[in-house]
């Protein structure tokens, strides 16, 4: 496991567009899907790293927290899943359904999705406002694996309620730490 930090994607970036299969539903699922809401919330995760193991009960809760929100939640995992077979799509699927995600959980089986985003690590957040631009991107909260914080979500619940109230995100951001990307050689 490589400790890796978040690239902080310049704040006021387009969402990338992205096209992918929901694991769940078998669904194709775009960007533009969500552009009805005041807020997107793009997660990079996956089934086997330890970071996101440690906020799996705490992305639950997000998720229900803001179902009826005008806020948009995608999970979407680019591990290489020959070497990380946990993170092939059944594996995903897995996850998301012992874990009871509210949110489409979908399979960048190319890649490409987490290379435009320039995502770095599991968990990797980017939240944007209603235009698509970036206005958040960084740590769930200061809870990592075997330091005692609790997990609440509260840097990016912070974020996620300052767009939604129409307010503007401060851009003193910390970095996301995890497990970098698996990026097939």
């Amino acid at each position: 496991m490589a400790l890796t930090e978040s690239t902080m994607l310049a704040l006021g970036t387009e969402a990338p567009d992205f096209a992918l299969i929901d694991v769940v539903t078998g669904k194709m699922v775009r960007r533009d899907d969500f552009r009805e809401k005041k807020a997107l919330l793009v997660m990079f995760i996956c089934s086997h790293c330890p970071y996101v193991k440690h906020l799996e009960a705490g992305l639950t809760a997000l998720g229900k927290d803001y179902v009826g929100k005008p806020l948009s939640i995608v999970a979407i995992s680019s591990n290489d899943a020959v070497t990380h077979p946990e993170d092939t799509p059944e594996g995903l699927k897995k996850q998301a359904v012992s874990h009871e995600f509210s949110f489409p959980y979908l399979y960048d089986e190319t890649q490409a999705v987490a290379r435009a985003y320039k995502a770095a690590c599991t968990p990797d957040f980017f939240l944007f406002d209603a235009d698509f631009k970036l206005v958040y991107r960084g740590e769930f909260d200061s809870s990592r694996p075997g330091n005692g914080i609790p997990v609440t979500g509260e840097d990016l619940r912070i974020s996620i309620n300052q767009v939604l109230a129409g307010k503007h995100v401060p851009t003193d951001q910390r970095p996301s730490i995890g497990c970098n990307i698996k990026w097939k050689s």
